[in-house]
């Protein structure tokens, strides 16, 4: 019996030491498990607004039939669009909104007109990033 008095505090030490291990690397997994294998990228507001530019114009803002980026349509092309509000400092938003008058081509103003409706529904931030999607062609 005295050998087996050795032994027996000898095995509760080893299987203590062993489940201290076991549960200690288990901890590190889940720690390491929950990092996402891709971190998210933020974007910069600029980035966000542009997107957002970008679907309403290709969307519901229904712009993209009649303005192409190089090539005249029923509207003017968006490069010359941008170029021009940027030289003279304007707002696509006011216009959009019938804040301002035309400046690109005046004599396709009464065309524009039918879809201020639409324009005039988007909200001050959609209209603001439309803006910034447009200008992004100028160069």
């Amino acid at each position: 019996m005295k050998k087996y008095t050795f032994i027996f505090p000898v095995l509760i030490m080893v299987f203590l030491i062993g489940s201290l291990a076991l549960v200690s690397c288990g901890k590190e997994k889940k720690e390491k498990e929950e990092e996402p294998l891709y971190p998210e990228v933020k974007k910069s507001a600029e980035e966000v607004s542009f997107e957002l530019g970008k679907e309403i114009f290709n969307g519901r803002g229904t712009c993209h039939t009649c303005h192409k980026p190089n090539e005249k349509l029923v509207g003017p092309p968006l490069a010359l669009i941008a170029k021009t509000y940027k030289e003279k400092g304007a707002s696509i938003p006011d216009f959009l909104t019938e804040k301002s008058g035309p400046i690109v081509v005046p004599a396709e103003y009464n065309t524009m007109k039918a879809n201020f409706k639409i324009t005039k529904a988007l909200t001050d931030e959609e209209r603001k990033a439309l803006e910034t999607y447009i200008l992004s062609f100028g160069k």
